[in-house]
């Protein structure tokens, strides 16, 4: 069954990434200084979900949530969620006092974001990546 969930996962992901964003290659990048390479994809999930504001290093993490088609696909495929079904997860975090989401910005805020915030963390297109932010890999575990 994860694995059924994880092929559609990734086919939506693709999907929605040619038909929405012409193509467009995202990537999830942090601030410079970090000290780690990777997350999985459960960690990714577990902090744009607010169910942690650490990265497992202990760092603080802080999230920058990017508007529009790029969260769509990002939601679809990390957090395996439709937009709805986090429009929906937010009211009730944020009804019950649990917790807020992340900052919704701009796609062109959100390197600017990354790149001057330690801690920050947020999606790309790999072509607006240069030196002031930091690429990591997403690892899907079975």
């Amino acid at each position: 069954m994860k694995i059924k969930s994880i092929l559609i996962g990734i086919f939506t992901f693709l999907f929605v990434a040619q038909s929405s964003m012409a193509n467009a290659d995202l990537v999830v990048v942090v601030n410079p200084h970090t000290t780690f390479n990777s997350l999985t994809r459960d960690e990714l999930r577990r902090i744009f979900l607010g169910q942690t504001s650490n990265f497992p290093n202990g760092d603080h993490a802080i999230p920058f949530d990017v508007y529009g088609d790029y969260r769509n696909a990002f939601y679809q495929f990390i957090l395996v969620r439709t937009p709805e079904s986090v429009e929906n997860y937010w009211a009730n975090m944020i009804f019950t006092g649990k917790a807020e989401p992340p900052r919704q910005v701009q796609l062109d805020e959100a390197k600017q974001l990354v790149a001057t915030s330690f801690g920050g963390i947020s999606y790309i297109e790999r072509s607006q990546v240069d030196s002031s932010v930091k690429v990591i890999n997403i690892v899907i575990k079975k």
